[in-house]
């Protein structure tokens, strides 16, 4: 009788054992379901674990940047009136601070002249005397003026400056594939152009336009 009471305690011993390390897993199991976030390949959180891409962001932010420049952009004689009349209600009117100067919205309509390195001088009617307007066609398209124009990307939105940088060169190359595609810069001379695009405003006479939108006439 001894020997079959001992056999049972030790056999509900065990079946306690059993059924506590089951529960014990189940719990386990269901802090690690509860910790895990499921991440879609190809989806939102998946794309934000992966390493920057500076030409995706370029793809994504050049449309709107584009948009917002066309809408907000003054004629070039308008422009510059204005810049003469009040520069700085005129900078704070159009256009987006920056730590030197302003990052201002522009449309003209030209005649191409010289060029070098791909940056085109452009005659502009209605200019005052001694204004000098080029405009960038690339291939490689310098500056951080489209990055920098909407005024809500900023530095703390990425890793380092490397990225921050980055994003102004995807939003450059962006531009570039969308209205720089296929120009022929060397028959540029003597065109008429309408372009819209942005300048930062350091010297009022002497704009560097980077473009968003750029027409050859004829």
């Amino acid at each position: 009788m001894a020997a079959t009471d001992s056999n049972a305690r030790r056999a509900s011993s065990s079946g306690r054992t059993r059924w506590i390390l089951g529960a014990v897993i189940v719990l386990v199991l269901g802090a690690i379901a509860f910790d895990t976030k499921v991440v879609t390949i190809g989806g939102e959180e998946d794309l934000r674990q992966q390493a920057f891409n500076p030409d995706r962001y370029g793809t994504e932010q050049f449309p709107r940047i584009r948009d917002d420049v066309v809408e907000r952009a003054p004629d070039a004689a308008q422009l510059a009136t204005e810049l003469a009349e009040d520069k700085k209600a005129t900078m704070a009117k159009y256009g987006t601070p920056t730590s030197i100067g302003a990052v201002m919205p522009v449309t003209f309509t030209g005649v191409v002249g010289e060029g070098k390195s791909g940056i085109f001088d452009v005659s502009v009617a209605g200019l005052p005397e001694g204004s000098k307007v080029r405009v960038q066609t690339g291939p490689a398209i310098n500056g951080t003026d489209l990055r920098d124009f909407p005024g809500d990307i900023a530095f703390g939105q990425f890793k380092n400056q490397i990225e921050f940088q980055n994003a102004g060169s995807g939003i450059n190359r962006a531009m570039a594939a969308e209205v720089l595609d296929g120009l022929d810069r060397d028959a540029l001379p003597g065109k008429t152009v309408t372009v819209s695009g942005v300048f930062n405003l350091i010297n009022p006479k002497n704009w560097l336009v980077t473009p968003v939108a750029f027409e050859v006439q004829g």
